[in-house]
């Protein structure tokens, strides 16, 4: 299989072009056709020569998505289909709002972690996705952005299918190219990565430095509860991802966010209320309670409103940073949790 020409480096492409005896600048021209004007085929690259653009055809593929708004919603939520050329559909969000607009993207094709609040869960995993195939997702919801508001995109979280920290090495190249002055521009300090608590990649991505926000999924304090609710918890407990956040915040300095969904009798009451306080004691942080879109084949509803309340009371009584999440999307299956590449 030839490999997709977006998996080299800029070195790689110098050495290939010094190979074929060619100058070294064609590579730095190629790259550029990749990641600054965003083509996906080798005959859009019209400044490298037609025998240049022949022997890149010949020895390179491009594996880009292609993409369609599938569904609007009537809060102004995009839900986006995209399809991947091994026929997979993988599915990201463009949010609209006020004061920001956020493409949530995905990392895999379905999701190995199975938590029981999750339709993505339930697909299973189809196998990750490359660099360039969530560099697509961004390219292609900011086209829309533009197209809506007239302005780039503010924020870019991975929160959509998939689990980011199990498929590292490519989110970490998507985010190089997504942040690079070679690539979209964007500052790390506007991109999330979220996971539901692989401890030791936590640890990883504070040795690399990476500068980008990091949201924990959390959903409760109580470790019996999350072993319930998702299974990552029983290799990954509460008291070891407990240490990986202290540890990431001490050498980044980075304040963590935590997502928590509230649902009905399971995770709402004042005494659950009471354990995530203490669980946030920790590190500087900050929390996103969620309202919860309910997903075929869950057990769980929506927290009532005055429980909703009473919960963010308490937190903020705690002198915690609490913004409560509205749903957005619910009606297309967009919102937190829904998504399942229903297109198949």
């Amino acid at each position: 299989m030839m490999r997709d020409i977006r998996e080299l480096t800029l070195l790689e492409l110098e050495d290939f072009f010094n190979a074929l005896n060619e100058k070294k600048f064609h590579a730095k021209q190629v790259y550029d056709w990749l990641w600054k004007k965003h083509v996906n085929r080798f005959d859009q690259m019209t400044n490298i020569s037609l025998p240049l653009r022949d022997q890149l055809s010949h020895d390179f593929t491009f594996r880009a998505l292609q993409s369609a708004i599938i569904q609007s919603s009537s809060d102004g939520t995009r839900k986006f289909g995209f399809k991947t050329d091994d026929n997979l559909i993988v599915e990201g969000v463009l949010i609209p709002s006020n004061d920001r607009t956020t493409a949530c993207i995905s990392s895999q094709a379905g999701c190995a972690l199975n938590c029981l609040f999750c339709a993505t869960g339930k697909l299973k995993l189809q196998r990750d996705l490359t660099g360039g195939e969530m560099f697509d997702q961004v390219v292609e919801i900011e086209k829309t952005a533009k197209k809506i508001t007239g302005k780039k995109l503010s924020n870019i979280v991975l929160m959509g299918m998939g689990e980011p920290l199990l498929n590292y090495e490519n989110v970490k190249t998507a985010i190089e190219r997504i942040s690079s002055e070679n690539g979209l521009g964007y500052s790390t300090s506007r991109i999330t990565i979220s996971t539901a608590g692989i401890v030791k990649m936590i640890r990883k991505l504070a040795d690399d430095k990476m500068t980008c926000h990091l949201a924990i999924s959390l959903h409760t304090a109580d470790h019996f509860k999350r072993d319930q609710i998702m299974p990552i918890n029983k290799s990954n407990p509460l008291d070891e991802l407990s240490a990986a956040i202290k540890y990431f915040h001490q050498k980044t300095g980075i304040r963590v966010s935590y997502e928590y969904l509230l649902m009905k009798d399971f995770n709402d009451t004042l005494k659950d209320a009471r354990q995530f306080a203490e669980f946030c004691k920790i590190s500087p942080c900050k929390i996103n309670l969620i309202e919860y879109n309910e997903v075929d084949g869950s057990p769980f509803k929506r927290s009532i409103p005055e429980r909703t309340h009473s919960f963010k009371e308490f937190l903020e009584s705690r002198n915690l940073v609490v913004n409560l999440r509205k749903s957005r999307g619910a009606d297309i299956d967009a919102a937190c949790g829904q998504l399942a590449g229903k297109l198949q």
